[in-house]
């Protein structure tokens, strides 16, 4: 008979003593562990981001969707301070996905966040997430993620949007490819590993409400972009405005012209380069297009990264 190993439970503080200066830390360098409860694609952009005179633990997006994600955490039972804190970061974020982890979860509390995945859109999530160390006999601490509330329908809609259509496949095989010469090309660019079954890919630009993408458009277009979108028209339209002032030396530094794309509208706003190219093209062409969206990716990263800081 094979001997089984004894699992125990281990107290989070022996690993992690303080929240925010060890959990938050390694939760986002380690935020695939999260990904794969969830069944989310989520890339962390911003730690202690700014909420008027506070501050939410992580700010990320979910790269499937492209919604803005937030994470509060706590190394103690929840409590009513920090279920306020989540609804004021929720609301001052304009978060769609919310994520709450606690090591355990008082019953009012996972019904408060019942409750709020029953009456709120249906773009909107809230997780809450209990966070446990086990070991094996001697071996070492591995975290271990449970989901005690999600939205309704939550598994079935996840389910529903992998079955893709054949188009959709042929989207997610390029982007898959696309981000594996990317993370070769570009180290650091993205943590996203799998493409999805979607006509854009979308990658952070290090502040949140700001992206990069490249994506097939409409009329045999591709193209690559910086997409702004905070969640306020109003901020969108002035963020647009700032950059705009340096268009002369932004497009000396990139050496073209880009297609400055304010959209009075609608909210978002785009910055972007453009040539032809379809996802019915041959293999050659696909991987042309790989090349030439990793290359001007990582122009736009350099020359708008600096500049997205500043603003």
């Amino acid at each position: 008979m094979a001997e089984l190993g004894a699992l125990t439970e281990v107290d989070l503080r022996e690993v992690w003593g303080n929240e925010a200066r060890d959990f938050t830390p390694w939760l986002k360098e380690n935020i695939d562990r999260l990904n794969q409860v969830l069944e989310l694609d989520i890339e962390i952009t911003e730690r202690e981001g700014p909420v008027g005179p506070f501050a939410v633990d992580l700010v990320g997006q979910d790269l499937g969707s492209g919604r803005t994600v937030i994470i509060e955490n706590q190394l103690a039972p929840t409590d009513h301070t920090h279920l306020g804190q989540l609804l004021t970061y929720t609301a001052g974020r304009g978060a769609k996905i919310v994520i709450w982890i606690s090591p355990q979860f008082r019953e009012e509390h996972r019904q408060a966040l019942d409750w709020l995945n029953e009456n709120t859109g249906e773009d909107q999530a809230f997780f809450g997430v209990e966070i446990k160390l086990v070991r094996i006999d001697d071996s070492r601490p591995a975290p271990l993620f449970k989901l005690v509330s999600q939205p309704n329908e939550w598994q079935k809609s996840v389910a529903s949007a992998r079955a893709t259509s054949t188009r959709g496949e042929t989207y997610q095989a390029f982007w898959t490819t696309f981000l594996e010469k990317l993370k070769e090309r570009a180290p650091g660019l993205t943590n996203a590993k799998k493409g999805l079954p979607q006509n854009w890919c979308s990658i952070s630009a290090g502040r949140s409400g700001f992206a990069y993408a490249a994506a097939f458009k409409l009329k045999g277009r591709f193209g690559v972009e910086l997409y702004i979108d905070t969640g306020d028209k109003e901020k969108n339209k002035q963020f647009f405005d700032q950059l705009y002032e340096h268009k002369d030396s932004i497009e000396r530094e990139l050496d073209m012209a880009l297609s400055w794309e304010r959209l009075d509208n609608v909210r978002a706003c785009r910055i972007a380069i453009y040539r032809e190219g379809s996802i019915d093209a041959g293999e050659e062409e696909l991987n042309d297009l790989q090349d030439w969206a990793i290359a001007n990716l990582v122009k736009f990263r350099d020359a708008f990264g600096k500049r997205i800081k500043a603003l």
